[in-house]
Protein backbone atom coordinates (compact mmCIF):
# COMPACT_ATOMS: atom_id res chain seq x y z
CA UNK A 1 0.00 0.00 0.00
CA UNK A 2 1.27 3.37 -0.82
CA UNK A 3 2.59 5.83 1.66
CA UNK A 4 -0.49 7.59 3.51
CA UNK A 5 -0.51 11.18 4.98
CA UNK A 6 -2.33 12.12 7.97
CA UNK A 7 -2.02 15.88 7.13
CA UNK A 8 -0.54 18.42 9.80
CA UNK A 9 -3.45 19.39 12.44
CA UNK A 10 -5.56 16.32 10.90
CA UNK A 11 -6.66 13.03 11.31
CA UNK A 12 -6.82 9.72 9.15
CA UNK A 13 -8.34 6.24 10.10
CA UNK A 14 -7.26 2.74 8.31
CA UNK A 15 -8.66 -0.60 8.06
CA UNK A 16 -5.98 -3.40 9.32
CA UNK A 17 -6.17 -7.07 8.97
CA UNK A 18 -4.68 -9.40 11.43
CA UNK A 19 -1.23 -9.91 10.96
CA UNK A 20 -0.44 -6.97 9.08
CA UNK A 21 1.95 -4.30 10.02
CA UNK A 22 1.64 -0.69 10.32
CA UNK A 23 4.80 1.83 10.31
CA UNK A 24 4.22 5.30 11.59
CA UNK A 25 6.72 7.42 10.37
CA UNK A 26 7.78 10.74 12.01
CA UNK A 27 7.96 12.70 8.52
CA UNK A 28 9.71 15.91 9.91
CA UNK A 29 11.09 14.21 13.54
CA UNK A 30 9.08 16.38 15.66
CA UNK A 31 5.28 15.93 15.47
CA UNK A 32 3.37 13.89 17.96
CA UNK A 33 0.59 11.76 16.56
CA UNK A 34 -1.92 10.46 18.56
CA UNK A 35 -3.09 6.79 18.20
CA UNK A 36 -6.19 4.92 18.85
CA UNK A 37 -7.42 0.78 17.94
CA UNK A 38 -10.52 0.05 17.72
CA UNK A 39 -12.01 -4.07 17.47
CA UNK A 40 -13.46 -3.83 13.54
CA UNK A 41 -16.68 -6.01 14.52
CA UNK A 42 -17.13 -3.66 18.06
CA UNK A 43 -15.72 -0.84 18.01
CA UNK A 44 -16.26 -0.68 21.77
CA UNK A 45 -13.61 -2.86 22.45
CA UNK A 46 -10.66 -0.87 22.09
CA UNK A 47 -6.99 -0.23 23.07
CA UNK A 48 -7.00 0.87 26.52
CA UNK A 49 -4.26 2.72 27.89
CA UNK A 50 -5.06 1.72 31.16
CA UNK A 51 -4.74 -2.08 30.48
CA UNK A 52 -2.00 -1.91 28.17
CA UNK A 53 0.33 -0.27 30.94
CA UNK A 54 0.00 -3.37 33.05
CA UNK A 55 0.21 -5.80 29.91
CA UNK A 56 3.68 -3.24 28.94
CA UNK A 57 4.81 -3.58 32.57
CA UNK A 58 5.56 0.55 32.19
CA UNK A 59 4.71 3.83 31.34
CA UNK A 60 6.42 3.43 27.43
CA UNK A 61 6.27 0.91 25.14
CA UNK A 62 9.40 -1.08 24.11
CA UNK A 63 9.64 -3.61 20.88
CA UNK A 64 8.00 -6.24 22.14
CA UNK A 65 5.22 -4.56 24.26
CA UNK A 66 1.71 -5.37 23.39
CA UNK A 67 -1.11 -2.75 23.95
CA UNK A 68 -4.44 -4.77 24.80
CA UNK A 69 -8.11 -3.72 24.79
CA UNK A 70 -10.50 -2.55 27.52
CA UNK A 71 -11.31 -6.59 27.38
CA UNK A 72 -7.06 -7.03 28.08
CA UNK A 73 -6.97 -9.12 24.40
CA UNK A 74 -4.06 -8.16 22.26
CA UNK A 75 -4.67 -5.50 19.48
CA UNK A 76 -1.60 -3.81 18.53
CA UNK A 77 2.12 -5.27 19.48
CA UNK A 78 5.42 -3.60 18.54
CA UNK A 79 7.69 -4.65 16.08
CA UNK A 80 10.20 -2.06 15.71
CA UNK A 81 11.03 1.22 16.87
CA UNK A 82 13.79 3.59 14.87
CA UNK A 83 12.65 6.63 16.87
CA UNK A 84 14.42 6.62 19.78
CA UNK A 85 11.67 4.67 21.80
CA UNK A 86 9.92 7.83 23.61
CA UNK A 87 6.30 7.29 23.84
CA UNK A 88 3.67 8.68 25.95
CA UNK A 89 0.56 6.44 27.19
CA UNK A 90 -0.48 8.53 30.09
CA UNK A 91 -2.02 12.10 28.07
CA UNK A 92 -5.08 12.47 27.67
CA UNK A 93 -6.13 13.31 23.77
CA UNK A 94 -6.09 17.14 23.17
CA UNK A 95 -9.57 18.73 22.95
CA UNK A 96 -11.34 22.21 23.03
CA UNK A 97 -11.50 22.84 26.79
CA UNK A 98 -7.69 21.69 26.99
CA UNK A 99 -7.22 24.92 24.45
CA UNK A 100 -9.59 27.08 26.46
CA UNK A 101 -7.24 26.17 29.36
CA UNK A 102 -4.04 26.99 27.45
CA UNK A 103 -5.85 30.92 26.91
CA UNK A 104 -7.18 29.89 23.21
CA UNK A 105 -9.91 32.07 22.11
CA UNK A 106 -12.52 30.47 19.16
CA UNK A 107 -11.62 27.28 17.85
CA UNK A 108 -8.63 24.96 17.51
CA UNK A 109 -7.75 21.84 16.13
CA UNK A 110 -8.03 19.08 18.57
CA UNK A 111 -7.34 15.35 18.12
CA UNK A 112 -10.49 14.74 19.89
CA UNK A 113 -12.25 16.25 16.84
CA UNK A 114 -9.90 14.98 14.42
CA UNK A 115 -10.28 11.10 15.88
CA UNK A 116 -14.33 11.45 14.84
CA UNK A 117 -13.23 13.22 11.51
CA UNK A 118 -10.87 10.42 10.83
CA UNK A 119 -13.42 7.62 11.72
CA UNK A 120 -16.20 9.80 9.90
CA UNK A 121 -14.08 9.04 6.57
CA UNK A 122 -14.95 5.20 7.45
CA UNK A 123 -18.42 5.69 7.89
CA UNK A 124 -17.82 5.17 11.59
CA UNK A 125 -18.66 6.58 14.90
CA UNK A 126 -16.11 6.48 17.46
CA UNK A 127 -18.09 5.38 20.99
CA UNK A 128 -16.13 7.86 23.15
CA UNK A 129 -12.59 9.08 23.03
CA UNK A 130 -10.29 6.96 24.75
CA UNK A 131 -6.67 8.09 26.21
CA UNK A 132 -4.60 7.87 23.27
CA UNK A 133 -1.32 6.29 22.30
CA UNK A 134 0.86 9.23 21.76
CA UNK A 135 3.65 8.45 19.29
CA UNK A 136 6.42 9.89 19.68
CA UNK A 137 5.49 12.35 22.68
CA UNK A 138 7.84 13.26 25.36
CA UNK A 139 5.84 13.02 28.47
CA UNK A 140 9.15 11.99 31.25
CA UNK A 141 8.06 12.04 34.93
CA UNK A 142 10.30 13.62 37.25
CA UNK A 143 11.04 13.52 40.80
CA UNK A 144 8.68 10.35 40.69
CA UNK A 145 5.38 12.22 40.90
CA UNK A 146 5.44 14.86 38.56
CA UNK A 147 5.09 15.35 34.45
CA UNK A 148 7.22 17.41 31.92
CA UNK A 149 5.83 18.14 28.56
CA UNK A 150 9.19 18.41 26.28
CA UNK A 151 10.03 18.18 22.69
CA UNK A 152 10.43 14.84 20.64
CA UNK A 153 13.68 13.11 20.71
CA UNK A 154 12.95 11.53 17.22
CA UNK A 155 14.27 12.55 14.22
CA UNK A 156 12.76 13.24 10.33
CA UNK A 157 11.87 9.84 9.19
CA UNK A 158 12.14 7.85 11.92
CA UNK A 159 9.40 5.77 12.51
CA UNK A 160 7.67 2.97 14.83
CA UNK A 161 5.90 -0.44 13.50
CA UNK A 162 2.90 -1.83 14.93
CA UNK A 163 1.70 -5.39 14.29
CA UNK A 164 -2.47 -5.58 13.81
CA UNK A 165 -3.23 -8.77 16.83
CA UNK A 166 -6.81 -8.98 15.65
CA UNK A 167 -8.90 -6.90 12.55
CA UNK A 168 -8.82 -3.25 13.73
CA UNK A 169 -9.54 -0.27 12.70
CA UNK A 170 -6.32 2.54 13.57
CA UNK A 171 -7.22 6.16 13.97
CA UNK A 172 -4.60 8.73 13.92
CA UNK A 173 -3.88 12.43 14.66
CA UNK A 174 -0.90 14.93 13.77
CA UNK A 175 -1.88 16.76 16.84
CA UNK A 176 -1.99 20.31 16.39
CA UNK A 177 -1.00 21.55 20.09
CA UNK A 178 0.86 24.75 19.33
CA UNK A 179 1.07 26.39 22.01
CA UNK A 180 3.22 24.68 24.46
CA UNK A 181 6.38 22.59 22.87
CA UNK A 182 5.36 18.76 22.67
CA UNK A 183 5.90 19.33 18.78
CA UNK A 184 9.20 21.08 19.09
CA UNK A 185 10.53 24.17 20.42
CA UNK A 186 8.96 25.68 17.39
CA UNK A 187 5.63 24.75 17.83
CA UNK A 188 4.91 24.52 14.64
CA UNK A 189 2.77 21.60 13.83
CA UNK A 190 3.68 19.40 10.88
CA UNK A 191 2.41 16.30 8.89
CA UNK A 192 3.32 12.38 9.73
CA UNK A 193 2.92 9.50 7.32
CA UNK A 194 2.02 5.84 7.71
CA UNK A 195 2.22 2.77 5.57
CA UNK A 196 0.49 -0.50 5.66
CA UNK A 197 2.00 -3.71 5.36
CA UNK A 198 1.08 -7.10 4.41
Amino acid sequence: MAVIEIPARKGKAARLRQGQTVKIINTKGQQVVDTWAFNAQDLRELMSMEHSRVSLGGIIPKVGGVFVTNKRRPILTVVEDTSGGIHDTLVAACDRYRYEGLGCIGHHDNCTDNLTNGLAELGLTPPETPAPLNLFMNIPVVDGNAIEFRPPVSTPGSYIALRAEMECVIAFSACPQDMIPINGTAMRPTEAHFEIIG
